[in-house]
């Protein structure tokens, strides 16, 4: 009919839940599925699609909102026919017997049966997720691994094992949240994994763990995965607590655990349908009591981020110079000024090469105590006193130089230079 008409496709909506769109629970014949495509829709899908749009995503147009509220209140009446998942089908009863006898064998039709159902079951949990968190909860799967490989493996592990197993992966959460029911047993676990820290001793690894779980079911189940070890080490969260060391690895103590696992056992519902005591309803409830107590406050461990490497404080400097600056040695003094003994610029006064003045020496020894006496000059140390005493040679050579040929100057009675008496010649 698609084809005939001209549409793109047929879109069916029902009570039975599958993984995605594209999976539809009627088999048809790929030829007719050429140039249409054929998607389903569960009624527990459009339902909580709703809730999530309504509750956490918003509509802002008030009438439109109004119509999804009527909605939601008419598919979640019972009158309505949307059921999501009633029970795990008539043969139910049949092959949890047959499990716990051990008479159960592969190829039988009944567990396929039950592989079918409990595949719906699973989705009918992710979907119940998220409508509790607003976030899309899947039961995760291979892409290469179709709907009948994945029934297959399902009844493989019914029939030899007598399990039946299933995952949920919610965003942001700590890890897995792995469903385990055991027929034989008939006992259901709920575990999920989660990461040791990579730093740190053993002990303080496990006591990160331990801290998370101080206020839990003593009964939780706690096991250590260390790494080129098959088996792992395992004991009750009310042991763990009591004793820590118990958790560590027997022939190792120091070897620093890999990851661990927590899980919680409980009785199985034993009835059909969806009352009190049933496999459905008891199953759900305790998946939804180990996610909200246990896995949703669980926390991830962190490397704590790099700091700072702390500094001892540095010596006072007399001089206040920062203290990343290389101190000053004397010889590294120059008075302002003179470079190299070169004494143009000394104290501000410009003395000619050409002109040799003189000083007395009642003057040149005044200068020697005035510069021994001066705060500034006696900071400077050794050098400066060194090249004051070069200065006062220099000028003793000059008086001696004058006091041989004084023909040609005069000096005051001061002893100060004076002009020339006479004239010089050209």
């Amino acid at each position: 009919m698609p084809r005939d008409q001209g549409f793109d496709g047929v879109l069916t909506i029902s009570n039975q839940i599958t993984h995605g769109v594209l999976e539809s629970p009627v088999c048809v014949d790929g030829r007719k599925l050429r140039k249409s495509k054929l998607w389903h829709l569960s009624w527990w899908r459009v339902l909580t699609e709703a809730v999530v749009q309504s509750r956490y995503r918003g509509v802002s147009d008030p009438d439109q909102a109004w119509v999804l509220r009527e909605l939601i209140h008419y598919l979640s009446s019972e009158g309505s026919g949307v059921s999501g998942f009633e029970d795990m089908g008539e043969h139910w009863v049949s092959v949890r017997s047959a499990a716990r006898d051990g008479t159960l064998r592969q190829g039988d039709p009944t567990i396929r049966q039950v592989a079918e159902r409990w595949e719906q079951f699973a989705e009918y949990l992710g979907l119940s997720f998220s409508q509790e968190l607003g976030r899309n909860v899947v039961a995760p799967r291979s892409r290469k691994q179709t709907t009948s490989d994945r029934l297959d493996d399902v009844e493989k592990r019914l029939a030899t094992g007598s399990v039946l197993e299933a995952t949920l992966r919610v965003p942001d959460a700590i890890g897995d949240l792995q469903i385990h029911a055991d027929l034989k047993a008939r006992q259901t676990s709920l575990s999920v994994s989660v990461g040791a820290p990579t730093e740190g001793r053993a002990k303080s690894r496990i006591s990160w763990l331990l801290r998370q779980l101080t206020e839990l079911w003593p009964d939780l189940r706690v096991e250590v995965w260390y790494p080129h070890a098959r088996e792992s080490v395992a004991a009750t969260l009310e042991q763990a607590l009591a004793q820590p060391d118990i958790l560590f690895f027997s022939g190792d103590p120091k070897r620093e655990p890999r990851s661990f696992t927590l899980t919680l056992s409980r009785p199985m519902g034993q009835k059909r349908g969806r009352a009190e005591g049933s496999f459905v309803r008891e199953t759900r409830a305790q998946a939804v009591t180990f996610y909200r107590d246990l896995v949703q406050n669980l926390k991830a461990w962190q490397a704590p981020a790099p700091k700072i490497r702390a500094e001892p404080d540095p010596p006072a400097s007399a001089s206040g110079s920062p203290p990343d600056a290389l101190p000053l040695l004397p010889k590294d003094v120059l008075q302002p000024g003179t470079s190299n003994d070169d004494m143009s610029d000394f104290d501000g006064a410009v003395v000619p090469m050409s002109v040799q003045s003189e000083h007395a020496p009642g003057e040149a020894s005044a200068q020697q105590e005035g510069s021994s006496e001066d705060p500034s000059h006696s900071q400077t140390g050794e050098g400066v006193q060194d090249m004051g005493e070069r200065i006062i040679a220099d000028h003793d050579e000059a008086l001696g130089l004058l006091e041989r040929d004084s023909s040609p100057f005069d000096t005051d009675v001061d002893g100060s230079a004076a002009t020339t008496s006479r004239e010089m010649p050209s």
